[in-house]
């Protein structure tokens, strides 16, 4: 055979290598590679194992892991509209990047993929993202602090709709009057495992609330907070003050701490 021939041959050869079946996790990894569809895998939190659903573009959905993975894509399928594919494992740097946020390290980037959502749920979620670990603010705050104050009911819908909880930390948002409020990953008892885990006791805050102690003020440093904020927590109890509003604390010559902001939503949370 010529050296012609023998390259036509080997060609011919190679091109029919081509024809040999694609590995079946391929087709899956390329489409979520391309966000046409997403991959799945379980990772740990406070309240038990998650699912946590991803694809090229971020993190699209975070649930609980029933046991039920044919649920979880159905649901998946209603929420994203794209099918959901189980994988072995989170991939290194996201499971890391996640258990850094879990832990408070709000610097951390996680990409999500927030497809087919308003622009105002997203500005809510984006919101909730900067409640440091914690700490919690009231519907009342985010709403204003989005600029759109009288927004709050729909703040806690936009809130219930949210599709990665505990990466987008609504857990930390409670309801304008103090209590705590429901949550969509499992209902309040896990929003109050979440709250404890991250040093908080619900109960007392709920008990403050029922008192109508809303805000904290320090009379050493004649600055007053969200009893959460961190400067409020370090003020020594023989220092605290107990406000109804900021008016209230505003009228007694008290400043609004410049960190946690309890200004934001005062006139509807007064």
């Amino acid at each position: 055979m010529n050296r012609s021939l023998a390259t036509t041959a080997a060609i011919e050869a190679g091109l029919a290598d081509l024809t040999a079946r694609a590995p079946a996790e391929l087709r899956p990894a390329v489409l979520a590679e391309v966000g046409l569809a997403d991959r799945y895998a379980r990772a740990d939190s406070p309240i038990g194992p998650l699912l946590v659903a991803w694809n090229g573009r971020g993190v699209s959905v975070v649930d609980m892991a029933t046991g039920d993975d044919g649920a979880f894509e159905a649901r998946h399928v209603a929420v994203t509209g794209r099918p959901a594919y189980p994988a072995a494992a989170l991939p290194p740097q996201l499971a890391g990047a996640i258990e850094r946020r879990m832990s408070g390290d709000r610097r951390v980037r996680i990409d999500l993929d927030l497809r087919g959502h308003s622009r105002f749920e997203q500005d809510v979620w984006h919101k909730a993202l900067e409640i440091p670990r914690g700490e919690v603010r009231p519907y009342g705050w985010v709403a204003a602090e989005i600029g759109r104050p009288r927004a709050v009911r729909a703040v806690g819908t936009a809130l219930g709709h949210n599709p990665v909880p505990l990466i987008v930390p609504c857990h930390r948002v409670v309801r304008t009057d103090g209590f705590i409020g429901q949550y969509s990953l499992g209902g309040p008892e896990n929003k109050r495992a979440i709250l404890r885990s991250e040093g908080l006791d619900p109960e007392t805050l709920e008990a403050r609330a029922a008192a109508g102690i809303r805000y904290t003020g320090s009379d050493t440093t004649n600055i007053v907070c969200l009893p959460t904020c961190r400067h409020a927590r370090r003020t020594m109890d023989v220092h605290q003050v107990a406000f109804r509003s900021v008016k209230a604390a505003v009228a007694a010559g008290y400043r609004p701490c410049k960190v946690c902001r309890p200004d934001s939503g005062a006139a509807l949370a007064a």
